[in-house]
């Protein structure tokens, strides 16, 4: 390896190295740490995170990225790492160390404030935290830069070259498909609650565990790179590609919510784990955004985990497991229920057709915080207006609506759309997949997944963060985003469905 290639790697593996080591305690927090620990985790948080940034942007970085910049095309992996590395560094020295202590300190706060906010349906618990939040959100939208909106220098650290312009038209696009659909489909006589019934019973926590585990398993998950636990908001995180963790929750009296959110968090996780092992340690080692991520996650959870094929396979196998809440329902039945449509008040709930109102309230929510049109006291009575408005359902506690996400807690101002943006292009990767392996239902049928799995990492996973992510897109599918493939997935399915 070039002696400047390897001089800026072995920097990069140290500020990884550093940004693991934090992961790997919020990931502690959010799962086992004691209460009592969390003002001085905030502590330690924060110092590493000052730390990591210092090493990020001082001038020896500088030198060792012009260096590598110098002496290899984008196209290679070190040109793409000295790419990426450019990218970190512009961005990291706009921000000052200060900045990047508080946010981490007042967030590794805010995120126990919240899971105590949420348990007792208390806006006001969170309500500083968040004020706190938004505040140095704006700083850092200031710190970066941007030429429209403070939303389009926010969402660049989630969706690299996104703007909230494309947002507005690719949302635009989807709500006049959308509204529509929901509106002939609610029209139907059939009562949603009826349509969903075999999905509440009581599902043993423990069955329900092994269950999700065995699917999860056979989409290709590795429980030796990998383990899953319990927390309030179920999460993936990625240490190294050896070393991917994922989170659900349970409800014993719905079967929902475990089992499909531990489809999504495996997608998320099957993607870290398909990275090319040679970019660890580096800011290649991860998905190149949450836009790709959530395709992944979305893929596996919808377009596979509520699928006719898949279920053919296991709904034999979940009646088995539990004879007494479904034993006597049938296939058509349940697979209708897993696909009922219905306004509801939970975003990780939602089914496929209503799931993008919930993120264009959130998005939004998030733009008029920043443009400051709306306060944080204002918030709850806007988004249960928005509820309404899109949705038709308004919650009577907070816990079911503006504290039922985790993610503004965290600072994660802009991820919200990320979402959508998965969803549309989960559909485009699984017809590219589809075109490659025409007999990939045929195989989920059979509870095989093989090749869809081996197609999404050598067309999505293994590439990590090499190329941007539009382009990777492009690479894997033959275009950029575009709703219409969704937008007709959608129609098709749901359309059969309900007999529109």
């Amino acid at each position: 390896m070039n002696n400047a290639a390897q001089e800026l790697r072995e920097r990069l593996n140290t500020i990884t190295d550093m940004h693991i080591a934090i992961g790997l305690l919020h990931w502690d927090q959010q799962t086992y740490m004691p209460k009592g620990g969390i003002a001085m985790r905030a502590e330690t948080i924060a110092t590493l995170s000052n730390i990591a940034h210092r090493m990020s942007t001082d001038t020896d970085m500088l030198r060792m990225i012009d260096a590598v910049s110098d002496r290899f095309d984008t196209d290679t992996d070190d040109g793409a790492l000295a790419r990426l590395a450019r990218r970190n560094f512009e961005r990291a020295t706009r921000l000052p160390a200060e900045l990047v202590t508080d946010l981490a300190r007042t967030t590794a706060l805010a995120e126990p404030a919240w899971v105590e906010a949420r348990s007792r349906g208390e806006w006001n618990t969170f309500a500083p935290h968040l004020f706190r939040i938004v505040e140095l959100q704006k700083q850092v939208a200031d710190s970066y830069g941007y030429t429209t909106h403070p939303y389009d220098a926010l969402l660049d650290e989630y969706e690299p070259g996104a703007t909230k312009a494309q947002l507005e038209t690719m949302f635009d696009e989807l709500k006049h498909a959308i509204v529509p659909l929901v509106r002939d489909i609610t029209a139907k006589s059939d009562s949603a609650t009826e349509r969903a019934r075999p999905l509440y019973n009581s599902f043993d926590e423990a069955k329900q565990e092994a269950f999700g585990r065995d699917v999860i398993t056979r989409f290709g998950y590795d429980w030796n790179c990998g383990r899953q636990d319990l927390t309030v908001h179920p999460f993936c995180i990625s240490f190294t590609s050896r070393d991917v963790r994922i989170t659900t929750r349970f409800d014993k009296d719905f079967l929902q919510p475990a089992l499909f959110s531990t489809m999504h968090e495996a997608g998320h996780a099957m993607y870290e784990q398909g990275i090319n092992p040679t970019y660890a340690r580096t800011p290649l080692g991860s998905g190149v955004s949450m836009g790709v991520h959530e395709s992944q996650s979305r893929l596996w959870e919808n377009l596979v985990g509520r699928s006719r094929a898949f279920w053919t396979y296991f709904y034999p196998r979940l009646q088995s497991v539990f004879p007494d809440a479904i034993g006597d329902v049938d296939f058509e039945t349940f697979y209708r229920a897993v696909n009922t449509v219905a306004p509801s008040l939970i975003r990780v709930e939602a089914d496929e057709v209503t799931y993008n109102l919930h993120t264009l309230l959130r998005f939004e929510i998030e733009v008029a915080l920043l443009d400051g049109t709306l306060t944080i006291a204002e918030l709850p009575e806007a988004w249960n207006a928005k509820m309404k408005e899109y949705l038709g359902v308004a919650p009577t506690s907070e816990a079911d609506g503006a504290l039922q996400d985790i993610h503004w807690s965290g600072g994660m101002f802009a991820y919200f759309p990320t979402y959508t943006i998965g969803n549309v292009l989960a559909v485009q990767l699984f017809d590219a997949a589809m075109t490659a392996h025409p007999t990939i239902m045929d195989e989920a049928a059979r509870g095989e997944f093989t090749s869809l799995h081996s197609w999404l990492t050598s067309n999505i996973y293994q590439f990590g963060s090499k190329y941007e992510p539009q382009d990777l897109i492009e690479r894997a599918t033959g275009s950029r985003l575009n709703t219409a493939p969704y937008i007709r997935y959608l129609r098709e399915k749901f359309g059969e469905l309900y007999e529109l």
